[in-house]
């Protein structure tokens, strides 16, 4: 009975960190102009910005754990805001790292995902970011965000589970695209916003009272991660 097990368990990692052949250029084209679509049209980026959403405070509580704080909670609302709380010293470097991590955490996953797919990991970068969605379920703290997570987990599963190589290969690719272009709208707004004398308490403002450097050099790394990770990640996705 344990070797049928352990037989079992190798087989389905073996399935799951296989490589699976790439997509046709085709694919990768029409993904990222699919992408792009939903990212540049108002419509469509109200309701996709809500996965920015997830990933954005999921940077920041992965990145709290990682430096020692406590995770209290995390709270996703309808206008595509976020919250996410955590105990621990209010400054030095573990404030810090958490704060830089929200902007930074869209783009940067889309980097990693876009890595993952060069080396034809399509079916691995499905089933870990399944496994990040659930973890990050654990921790939200609102019906909104329970719902949210809930559903774009369990598209993550579907696809997964029931779609075949190629459905499979198209959305991983369409996803990796979203975080890329996705990740760099965000920071845009957000300096837009406060030219008009709103977000007066955002990441890049909590980052200036930490650290005492300009707001403006917080948002010029931002822009920094954001632009480099779609040009890395594109390079690696249309294999340049």
């Amino acid at each position: 009975m344990d070797h049928l097990a352990t037989a079992s368990l190798t087989s389905l990692w073996d399935e799951v960190s296989g490589i699976q052949p790439d997509p046709d250029l085709w694919v990768v084209v029409a993904t990222l102009v699919a992408a792009l679509a939903v990212v540049a049209t108002r419509g469509s980026w109200r309701i996709a910005r809500n996965a920015i959403t997830i990933a954005h405070e999921g940077g920041h509580g992965l990145v709290a754990l990682l430096t020692g704080r406590t995770l209290t909670g995390i709270t996703l609302h309808s206008d595509t805001s976020g919250l996410t709380v955590s105990r621990g010293k209010p400054h030095g470097v573990g404030m810090i790292l958490t704060a830089v991590a929200g902007y930074t955490a869209p783009p940067l996953l889309g980097l990693g995902g876009a890595a993952l797919l060069a080396a034809g990991r399509i079916t691995l970068l499905l089933w870990l970011a399944t496994a990040l969605l659930v973890a990050l379920l654990v921790m939200v703290r609102n019906a909104y965000g329970v719902l949210t997570v809930v559903v774009t987990g369990g598209t993550f599963v579907l696809v997964s589970w029931l779609a075949g190589p190629q459905v499979q290969a198209a959305f991983a690719y369409a996803v990796v695209w979203f975080l890329l272009l996705g990740g760099v709208r965000p920071a845009f707004e957000l300096q837009a916003k406060r030219s008009r004398g709103g977000a007066g308490d955002s990441d890049a403002d909590q980052l200036a009272r930490l650290t005492h450097a300009p707001a403006g050099v917080w948002f010029f790394l931002f822009h920094a991660v954001s632009l480099c990770s779609l040009i890395g990640g594109a390079r690696w996705l249309l294999e340049l």
